[in-house]
């Protein structure tokens, strides 16, 4: 029980930190790349000619990656970690089979208050709490968000 709300814990954090992670992946791509590459375009397939034709990398060179200096090294590392965690919580909405639920969840990594999402909404704040603990378990229970997010099981 206690591994479960472990795991619990750890996803409302990532919730409540997307905000920056967001703003940070948007710094930090502008920063190493010059410009921030569209999340939107992540896993999109094409058809026709431009399935058929090669792609350059967004992304640096084994070759670039060694003559990075050390910074740069380190920063890499981050956005890689933190665009994988950005991808999760927006894909995360897909795994919730309700729609209120799905907009509730939207709401919440929006950064609205309990008060805030229960007046666009029309329930209580009481049913947007229980409502946020049931999604929150949902979300526990799904493998492929938790590996995605590549949360630890910290030992208690």
């Amino acid at each position: 029980m206690k591994e479960a709300a472990s795991i619990i814990d750890q996803i409302e954090t990532v919730l409540r930190d997307y905000h920056w992670m967001k703003k940070e992946v948007v710094r930090l791509q502008k920063y190493l790349y010059g410009r921030p590459a569209p999340m939107k375009s992540w896993g999109v397939a094409q058809y026709g000619i431009e399935a058929a034709m090669p792609k350059g990398s967004s992304g640096k060179s084994q070759m670039e990656l060694r003559s990075l200096d050390i910074r740069e090294e380190r920063l890499h590392k981050r956005l890689e970690r933190l665009e994988v965690r950005v991808y999760a919580i927006e894909y995360a909405a897909e795994l919730l089979e309700d729609e209120r639920d799905r907009v509730i969840y939207d709401c919440i990594i929006d950064g609205m208050s309990f008060r805030e999402i229960s007046y666009h909404i029309g329930i209580s704040r009481n049913h947007v709490k229980k409502a946020k603990e049931a999604i929150l378990n949902q979300l526990s229970q799904k493998s492929q968000f938790v590996h995605l997010l590549k949360l630890e099981k910290k030992a208690v």
